[in-house]
């Protein structure tokens, strides 16, 4: 069963799924990762960082997590951050005020599969759980490598279904039955179904890399993260 309404195009209804939740929204990626998402983001800056960036595209933005902290720990880096939904970009830049940073970390509305960013502009494109909500996967991988320098890089952080048996099981009940029954509590069931599901549909890594070479990118590699429910891509343009 696909995790969004086949008569309705996806985009629109990520869009407002995102709009709908954008206050709860960091809680909702803390707990779908046991709050171990904040770790990852931790290892995506530290790549991020030794390729030494001067201006950085981080698509589907959010609630602005990734594109603060590459802001915070990558002194004179530009961050531009781009997203569907007006309200998960209204809780970025209430962040960004707060810590400092809305002068180096400018967030915009943006579609992933048609960025109104020059060609071969930005040195590293950032994407952190959000490709899996591209309305054509394809075209989304095609307008990162348009807008990256010839010899840019792509990071993506993003869910993934645990390899080993028993772990995916055990992962399994928790975020199809712990989660929705969550949601029902925050009477907002329909989006904690829709996050681990869109998990469920998401290509496998050796599928979703061999969709990033198909759209110009080299030297793809993915490094699982806490036994397989993450991972991050990386590749070069």
């Amino acid at each position: 069963m696909k995790p969004y309404d086949t008569e309705q195009d996806k985009k629109e209804q990520v869009r407002e799924m995102f709009d709908r939740i954008a206050p709860a929204y960091d809680r909702l990626n803390h707990t779908l990762s046991f709050q171990i998402d904040k770790l990852w983001r931790r290892h995506v800056v530290r790549i991020v960082r030794r390729m030494q960036p001067r201006r950085i595209l981080d698509v589907a933005t959010g609630t602005g997590d990734l594109a603060l902290a590459m802001a915070r720990r990558m002194r004179g880096v530009q961050v531009l951050g781009v997203d569907l939904s007006e309200n998960m970009l209204a809780e970025a830049r209430r962040k960004a005020t707060a810590c400092g940073l809305d002068e180096r970390v400018v967030l915009s509305l943006g579609d992933a599969e048609r960025l109104e960013v020059a060609d071969a502009s930005v040195d590293v494109v950032t994407v952190a759980f959000g490709v899996r909500n591209f309305g054509d996967l394809g075209a989304g991988l095609r307008e990162i490598a348009r807008v990256l320098k010839p010899g840019g890089k792509v990071v993506i952080l993003e869910f993934s279904t645990p390899r080993n048996p028993l772990f995916r099981r055990v992962y399994g009940l928790y975020s199809h039955r712990l989660l929705p029954a969550i949601g029902g509590i925050s009477k907002d069931r329909k989006a904690y179904e829709y996050l681990p599901a869109s998990v469920d549909e998401f290509p496998a890594p050796e599928c979703f890399m061999a969709m990033m070479r198909e759209a110009g990118f080299k030297d793809c590699r993915a490094r699982s993260q806490s036994l397989g429910i993450a991972q991050i891509y990386t590749g070069e343009k």
